[in-house]
Formats: structure tokens, C-alpha cells, sequence
């Protein structure tokens, strides 16, 4: 089985990208699975084209993109992709568009086709914070991720997908207001390995009951 991982490039004045540090901290298997990674651009569009041709030249089971949310306590595991770009802030190409689909031949949302439930209660196990969440938001985070699932509609029906959502890495805290929350990365790299055994584990379990039949 192989699992691809994917992060982000720092964006919004960021030195660097807790999804994008975590994930290189990831060894190269995990639960059994082989972990491909990939770093993907934080800009609209150009990210979902790094992805798709990782995806035609990887051919993985499943996907799980990570990207930063700051200011958030705990791993978020996201289930709703919803077809709209919408942001008060630049990506990293100056991009900010306003009321703009993801796709113009999409849906109007999509959701993650990875355990969530059973991701989020495997991290807890391991003692970290984490929560679902129904909103990835309007940036490239929501954008990659409904990218990634309109890929997997047209394309390849078999393959899982979702989107974790990180908080700041404990250095990113340093000059932010006081009460910032952040997470070391370490921790959050634990994390990820939990969620792709989760992951892991509800593919092997499909393959197991077809097989039964």
C-alpha cells in the first residue's frame, strides 16, 4: 500500500510550515504502507497541478495533505471540501480572489473519503489534541483538498483522500501574542502516523471483507 503525504510551502510571512516540517519527519513507512511525500506550492491552482501529477506518477491508494492552521490547539482532521476561493489574504503567487469556484464543472462540496472519526480517535490515543472539522476554510487549504477529491470523482474512484489541518510549530509562537497555541513538530509528526494507520488500517479492512465475499 502506499500513502501520499503532502505539505505546503511557508505562506503569510512565515518562515516556515508546520504540515510541510512535520510530514519531512514522517519515515518512509508507516503501518506497513510506503510513504511518498511531496511539497506543494501555496498557490490557487498550481498547487492542485503539483497534485495531480504526483498522483498520475505515484499512482498511491490514498492521499492525506496537511496544511497549517494557526492559532488552532490541536489537529484538525477535515471532512467538507466546499467549491469556493474566497480569502482576505494573498497566496503566495498575489492571488486573493473573491466568490470564485474551485472547479466551474464541480459540485458545490465534496466530502473526504478517509476514516475521519477513526483518524481523530487515534491521535487522542496517542494523548495529542484533535478534533473534527467540518470547515477547511476558503484558502488553498480547502482548495487543494477539493482539488484532490474532484480528482479522485473523475479519475480514480479507488483512491482515498482528506486534508489534517496543524497548529503553529512551538518556534512559530515565539513572537506572537502571549496564549498563541502552538505544538512541537515532533509531536505533530506523531500525529500524522497515527492517522495514517488509522487510514491504513480501514483500506486493509475493504480489501480483507472483499476478499470474504
Amino acid at each position: 500500500m502506499k500513502i501520499m503525504m503532502t505539505g505546503f510551502e511557508p505562506f503569510g510571512g512565515e518562515s516556515m510550515n508546520p504540515a510541510l516540517e512535520a510530514v519531512g519527519r514522517l519515515p518512509d513507512r508507516v503501518a506497513g504502507a510506503e510513504i511518498v511525500k511531496v511539497e506543494l506550492p501555496t498557490v490557487y491552482g498550481r498547487a492542485g497541478e503539483v497534485l495531480e501529477e504526483a498522483v498520475r506518477r505515484e499512482l498511491p491508494d490514498a492521499v492525506l495533505c496537511v496544511g497549517q492552521a494557526g492559532g488552532r490547539s490541536g489537529i484538525l482532521v477535515e471532512r467538507v471540501a466546499i467549491n469556493l476561493r474566497d480569502t482576505k489574504a494573498p497566496d503566495n503567487g498575489g492571488r486573493q480572489p473573491v466568490d470564485e469556484a474551485v472547479r466551474e464543472d464541480g459540485p458545490a462540496a465534496y466530502f473526504s473519503s478517509v476514516p475521519v472519526k477513526r483518524m481523530v480517535a487515534a491521535i487522542r490515543e496517542a494523548g495529542i489534541p484533535a478534533f473534527l472539522s467540518y470547515s477547511a476554510g476558503t484558502f488553498v487549504c480547502n482548495d487543494i483538498l477539493y482539488s484532490l477529491l474532484h480528482l479522485i470523482a473523475r479519475e480514480r474512484p479507488a483512491m482515498k483522500g482528506g486534508f489534517i489541518h496543524v497548529p503553529y510549530a512551538t518556534e512559530q509562537t515565539v513572537d506572537k501574542p502571549s496564549g498563541t497555541p502552538g505544538m512541537e513538530l515532533e509531536t505533530i509528526a506523531r500525529a500524522l502516523e497515527r492517522a495514517i494507520g488509522a487510514v491504513v488500517e480501514e483500506m486493509a479492512k475493504g480489501v480483507t471483507e472483499k476478499q470474504d465475499k
